[in-house]
């Protein structure tokens, strides 16, 4: 995934564009693995269920355990899910919730017409060190520098978090766990939190005080503020329609105790502390929003 190796010198490496499925062949003919992790999509021009059952039915002979990155978005829309909770149906208009759901249902029909070790992982917004998407900074370069933080809406919009570490951990339980084959797990913290909820977390993992200022939804985006790209009114990709989920298989099957989120938040923001120094955040939409109000 991307153009650099973190593990060069550690690992081997095989390069190909994982949506053309010839190249996924031809650069798999005469590989053999014990264990598949398969945690790459194409943002770009998404990866659907035929991409990845073509690598799946590459891999000869079968691995012990092929354990797919899905995502909570999978359902589609709805509040303390299970996993057997439907997923989201195959007109929605969303090209990666659709392509979640679509590569998870072909994944389990594998495992049942021909024994393929799927196991699939559905987490929800994903936090910790390290993290590429523009969330837990946003706010702490904004609480460290003495700002009001803007919330949208009324601040109760639900969301739900897990630790990247987690995630890590869950998926080496899923392959080594007997039961996993043919499961899919939701992976995160049991406890959603408000939007107002994780704004004075963060604060209190920084030690600041923190003061609030709700924003109109619908004011924010008239004024030109994003979700998925500058300029962010709440983070990067944090202000979705919420969807939540019961965790109770992956602790009962998996023994998986995720990290309290308190807990989790303060090594995000010891790793915040080391990163810091590089250009200065960008304040100039927050300033437009409140000189408005």
């Amino acid at each position: 995934r991307g153009a650099g190796n973190p593990f060069k010198g550690q690992t081997g490496e095989i390069r190909c564009d994982r949506n053309d499925t010839e190249a996924v062949k031809r650069a798999l003919e005469g590989e053999t693995f014990d264990l598949v992790y398969d945690n790459v999509y194409d943002w770009q021009r998404g990866t659907t269920a035929g991409q990845v059952q073509a690598l799946a039915l590459a891999l000869s002979p079968r691995p012990r355990r092929y354990v797919f990155t899905s995502s909570v978005a999978a359902y589609g829309e709805g509040l303390d899910l299970d996993e057997d909770s439907p997923l989201a149906p195959d007109d929605h208009p969303d090209d990666y919730v659709r392509n979640k759901a679509q590569t998870e249902a072909m994944l389990f029909a594998l495992h049942r017409e021909q024994g393929f070790p799927a196991v699939t992982l559905r987490p929800p917004y994903v936090y910790g060190p390290e993290n590429p998407f523009y969330r837990e900074a946003f706010f702490w370069d904004r609480l460290l520098a003495g700002r009001p933080v803007i919330v949208p809406g009324d601040g109760e919009r639900l969301m739900q978090f897990v630790l990247a570490d987690d995630i890590a951990r869950a998926a080496i339980l899923a392959a080594e766990s007997d039961c996993a084959a043919g499961r899919a797990y939701n992976i995160a913290n049991p406890s959603p939190l408000t939007q107002r909820e994780l704004v004075e977390s963060l604060a209190r993992a920084a030690g600041r005080k923190i003061e609030v200022v709700l924003v109109p939804r619908e004011k924010l985006l008239a004024m030109g503020g994003r979700i998925f790209e500058p300029p962010y009114y709440f983070g990067q990709y944090f202000d979705m329609p919420p969807i939540t989920q019961r965790t109770g298989h992956a602790r009962e099957e998996l023994g998986l105790e995720p990290v309290r989120f308190e807990e989790g938040l303060a090594g995000a923001f010891a790793w915040y502390g080391r990163r810091r120094g590089g250009a200065a955040p960008d304040f100039s939409f927050d300033d437009e929003v409140l000189a408005s109000l």
